[in-house]
């Protein structure tokens, strides 16, 4: 892996918990290694079918993934159009196949009409991150000792914020917070937010559910990331739990380093 000259090597952890109000587990993720794919998909619909959607969608985007990094061409400086519309393509493509097989499945069973997930996707490829977002987890991206939100929330307050309708500290407090705008499996077609954005050595990458992020005050994530990723996934989990742990929580963490 190259970033501006530079080498990179990558590692993850991932970890999930399904909080203290829940009876189940219906968020999934994936921190793969290999082809430095990470996801986190945050389900919804009765019966465990957010459970059902939320693992379909991962799988269905890792064996798109799969398929298709190896003929990803390098992205070098960032500045190769077909380079970035090609790492782009496959990102929402492999999406789009997940919000197309949800979709089917609850069509196919009535008691999991209505299913859906949220999806964070992360894709590591030639010192860049490639993501791609739907609904409300989260990817940030830690540099220099500070932490930056790379995707948008999909959500009815987030749309009202940015609209001027409501504030920020109304936002926190609104009753609708967690109504969603777009999901992976609603609808057989679902927008995905795609950024591609470059890496270099000593990032940190946090994908996450809200049962996570919706407990972040700022300048949390910045302090628990430098402990290094496995401590601090269990950290963050902890931290969620200790807050009140009302819905499940998923975090996987990336760590970028330069290749020795």
């Amino acid at each position: 892996m190259t970033s501006q000259g530079n080498q990179l090597r990558y590692r993850s952890v991932g970890l999930t918990h399904v909080g203290k109000k829940r009876p189940h587990n219906e968020d999934a993720f994936l921190n793969n290694d290999d082809i430095f794919l990470y996801l986190v998909a945050d389900g919804m619909g009765g019966h465990a079918a957010g459970e059902v959607a939320s693992h379909e969608a991962v799988d269905t985007i890792f064996g798109m993934v799969k398929r298709g990094v190896g003929s990803l061409p390098p992205l070098g400086d960032g500045r190769d159009p077909a380079a970035v519309h090609a790492v782009s393509r496959l990102m929402e493509s492999a999406v789009q196949a997940a919000t197309y097989m949800v979709h089917s499945m609850a069509q196919l069973d009535a008691t999991k009409s209505g299913m859906g997930t949220t999806m964070s996707a992360l894709l590591l490829h030639d010192g860049f991150a490639v993501t791609g977002q739907v609904g409300d987890s989260r990817i940030y991206l830690v540099r220099h000792g500070e932490a930056h939100q790379l995707t948008e929330d999909h959500t009815y307050v987030n749309w009202q914020v940015r609209a001027g309708m409501i504030t920020e500290a109304e936002a926190a407090l609104s009753p609708k917070r967690n109504v969603i705008t777009r999901s992976v499996g609603n609808h057989e077609y679902v927008e995905v937010d795609v950024r591609v954005v470059p890496l270099y050595a000593g990032d940190r990458m946090l994908v996450c559910s809200d049962g996570l992020h919706g407990y972040l005050r700022d300048g949390d994530i910045e302090p628990i990331v430098a402990l290094g990723i496995a401590e601090a996934a269990a950290r963050l989990i902890d931290l969620a739990n200790n807050r009140g742990g009302k819905d499940n929580i998923t975090v996987v963490l990336v760590e970028v380093e330069a290749e020795v």
